[in-house]
């Protein structure tokens, strides 16, 4: 049994999910704390030994028209840097809207306890919920277009 991993890659944080390349249904891992290209690396390493995961798949986040953003050149920067230390192929899938998706699925982040605005460690801690939530719907998308292109052929 092998695995895709997802990954959201966002400035500070990388939002991870798995799933099986048999029965689908990606599911949100974990959320890593962002730094170098090479501990990056490093901690994608270890979970794909963990995991057995057979190839990562990384969001590409395109404007509505298709077309490249700063954040997709960066994206793309970072796989250049990451790929050549990392023991999985690595592709890219169009990410357009997955954070607002997640969000849409999880509704908004719980008040304060006095009613007032979350604390800055809630307000992380439902941030980096959102960046799993949002891998996991990158892969949800690559399992979808591999089934479109299976019924295609």
């Amino acid at each position: 049994m092998s695995v895709l991993l997802g990954i959201d890659l966002g400035d500070r944080r990388i939002g991870v999910a798995a799933a099986n390349t048999i029965r689908g249904g990606p599911r949100p891992l974990l959320t890593l704390r962002r730094g170098t290209p090479s501990q990056d690396a490093e901690a994608l390493n270890r979970i794909c030994v963990e995991r057995d995961v057979e190839a990562i798949v990384v969001g590409l986040p395109l404007h509505m028209d298709g077309g490249e953003s700063v954040q997709s050149r960066s994206t793309r920067a970072w796989v250049d840097a990451v790929a050549p230390l990392v023991d999985a192929p690595i592709t890219f899938r169009d990410e357009r809207l997955s954070s607002e998706v997640a969000q849409a699925r999880m509704g908004r982040a719980r008040r304060g306890r006095s009613g007032g605005a979350p604390s800055a460690a809630a307000r992380n801690a439902w941030r980096a919920r959102i960046d799993r939530e949002a891998a996991a719907d990158i892969l949800q998308r690559e399992f979808d277009a591999r089934a479109a292109t299976e019924v295609t052929l």
